[in-house]
């Protein structure tokens, strides 16, 4: 299948480039913030209590710059956010800089300020009730909205994202991000993207240096 294809040719591109840096082949720095998640739930349900339902999430988030080139010059931006569940499971969240419009939501582009821009998971999710996409998008101060929409559906808010500041005595931690190892409460990948994503995040995973924020 093409996505076997494609997932093993990047696999190989991840691969060489982190042991080329000795490095995260992608976000190579970053700045990691304590952050709460506060969920308020869907106003349409998914067939999933992390998005309909509401509670609260508490864990970090990393804004890096995906090929590290430097400020002022344009990169395509992450928010990566980890946290643990009730029962104590890791769950991580990779978004990337990308439009909001259902034209523009696979694309990810190129911008400067990490706090003004939106991001999306650029692959859609599985749920009960269909294919989803997450998103963030910003808000006054520190903090972004997070929003659910079906591929080329409307975008519904189901949660807020507070980053309170900066954790341990630098602005970067040594945190890896892996949302195949790690998926979200109660969502899935399809088994096509799955089969995309795994080889690339395997081959980083092999030297050391997950591919993703």
């Amino acid at each position: 299948m093409w996505t076997s294809a494609v997932g093993s040719v990047l696999g190989d591109v991840f691969g060489t480039i982190a042991r080329f840096r000795h490095d995260k082949p992608l976000h190579p720095r970053g700045t990691v913030y304590d952050a709460v998640l506060r969920r308020t739930g869907s106003s349409e349900p998914w067939g999933v209590e992390w998005l309909d339902l509401p509670g609260e999430d508490h864990g970090v988030v990393r804004l890096s710059r995906s090929v590290g080139l430097p400020r002022p010059l344009p990169d395509v931006l992450g928010l990566a956010f980890t946290f643990n569940g009730p029962a104590g499971d890791r769950h991580d969240l990779l978004l990337a800089t990308t439009g909001l419009r259902p034209g523009t939501r696979f694309a990810l582009l190129p911008r400067r300020d990490p706090f003004a821009v939106p991001y999306s998971s650029l692959l859609p999710y599985r749920a009960p009730r269909g294919l989803v996409l997450l998103a963030a998008m910003p808000t006054a101060g520190a903090g972004f909205r997070l929003c659910a929409a079906t591929p080329a559906g409307r975008w519904q808010g189901f949660a807020t994202l507070e980053l309170s500041g900066r954790t341990g005595s630098g602005p970067d931690r040594p945190i890896r991000f892996d949302p195949v190892l790690h998926p979200l409460p109660g969502l899935s990948w399809p088994p096509e993207l799955a089969r995309l994503r795994e080889p690339a995040y395997a081959a980083a995973r092999r030297t050391g240096h997950p591919a993703g924020n």
